[in-house]
């Protein structure tokens, strides 16, 4: 496995799982509940030591389905990160927030505590209140944000007591938002961890030029799209997978070499 460094000096994995679906949508699905937890458990033994959920995950049943897991795991061993839901961003509801977060899961402190999406209605300074002290009370080790533009990203700077570790966004090779309105740039100047979330979406596998690369190479797209992804400065990723042979795959996808011909392709790629 490869990492990347955070501010604090902690190294994060560059590939990580992401638990989207698992358990549920936004409601809880309890019908696979034991296959889903000795499938994360074998997910975490192949190298998989950074978990991303979230409390909305499964109507927060997929945190009950991590917790379960990781019971088997020495805790020093994984990076655990959470999201608070944006409806949940006011002083004391943070404070309930983690409190659910922490007892489903088993923990006494997350490694990284995300607010999962903006909430205009609710003042970051007020949020922050509550994560600052949760930091300072140990139950959460890293600060970040989700979904979040350039002007509340440095907001959100400002207001963290402690430098802000990461900033989760849908980016992939065909989803460049996040380059364009200039976050990318900016997380790499100042040391913060862009996480990419669905990397593999938005008709990426299907492109032809992600496929002919990937011929030319013997490897999947899948693999070039995770690839180009990881090579770049301060960005790691989280791709959502149930099927072993993928999981394995993506793993072995930071493997690849790809030329510089065929990054230059892959940069412009619309």
């Amino acid at each position: 496995m490869q990492y990347e460094t955070l501010l604090d000096g902690t190294q994060i994995p560059i590939l990580g799982l992401g638990t989207w679906q698992i358990g549920g949508g936004m409601t809880p699905d309890r019908s696979q509940d034991a296959a889903m937890v000795e499938l994360l458990k074998k997910i975490i033994r192949m190298g998989y030591t950074h978990l991303d959920t979230a409390e909305a995950y499964g109507g927060t049943h997929t945190e009950e389905l991590v917790g379960q897991a990781i019971r088997d795991f020495a805790r020093e061993d994984l990076f655990i990160t959470t999201k608070v839901r944006q409806t949940n961003l006011r002083y004391g509801d943070v404070q309930k927030a983690l409190a659910g977060s922490l007892q489903r899961m088993g923990l006494d402190y997350v490694d990284l505590y995300l607010i999962h999406w903006p909430n205009e209605a609710i003042p970051l300074k007020e949020t922050f209140r509550a994560l600052n002290e949760i930091v300072a009370e140990g139950k959460v080790k890293r600060l970040g944000v989700s979904n979040f533009n350039l002007k509340l990203l440095k907001e959100s700077i400002e207001l963290a007591e402690t430098p802000l570790a990461a900033n989760q966004v849908r980016y992939n090779l065909l989803s460049r938002e996040y380059e364009e309105n200039g976050v990318l740039e900016f997380c790499q100047e100042q040391g913060i961890v862009l996480t990419a979330y669905s990397p593999l979406k938005d008709g990426v596998l299907n492109h032809p030029t992600v496929i002919g690369i990937a011929q030319e190479l013997g490897v999947t797209a899948g693999q070039v799209a995770l690839n180009w992804l990881t090579r770049q400065p301060k960005v790691i990723t989280i791709p959502k997978s149930t099927n072993e042979k993928h999981l394995a795959e993506n793993l072995t996808a930071l493997e690849i070499e790809l030329s510089s011909e065929m990054v230059e392709k892959l940069n412009n790629l619309r």
